[in-house]
């Protein structure tokens, strides 16, 4: 079994920023679809910005986030600071705030996951 965190931390803006969540959501599927994985998938600073655009489904990677977004989790402290919080609950994103309003990624650590962001 392999735990994985797949950390969205690129922001909305570039083209560089598409591919990165291109890529992490694409990780992040990989592991959804194997049953003896486990998965956290947290967008946390600017990342949190694209949960918004990814429940539009107009979207080129809505689809794909679909795949994976009952996996989803958001930082509380960042949804906020980003202006999306709003957005966020909307979408029925968990929020973390384990650390200080952050997601714990101490405890993820200690828990054995793999931390990967993107």
């Amino acid at each position: 079994m392999t735990k994985a965190a797949i950390v969205i931390l690129a922001g909305t803006d570039g083209h560089e920023n598409l591919g990165r969540i291109a890529n992490g959501l694409e990780a992040a599927k990989e592991f959804a679809e194997n049953d003896e994985d486990e998965l956290e998938l947290i967008f946390d600073g600017a990342g949190t910005q694209w949960i918004p655009e990814l429940e539009d489904e107009e979207h080129d990677y809505h689809d794909l986030y679909a795949t994976v977004s009952d996996q989803a989790s958001a930082c509380d402290y960042c949804s906020g600071a980003f202006g999306v919080d709003e957005a966020v609950q909307d979408a029925g994103v968990v929020q973390l705030d384990d650390n200080d309003g952050h997601p714990s990624i101490r405890s993820l650590v200690d828990d054995d996951y793999e931390i990967i962001t993107f």
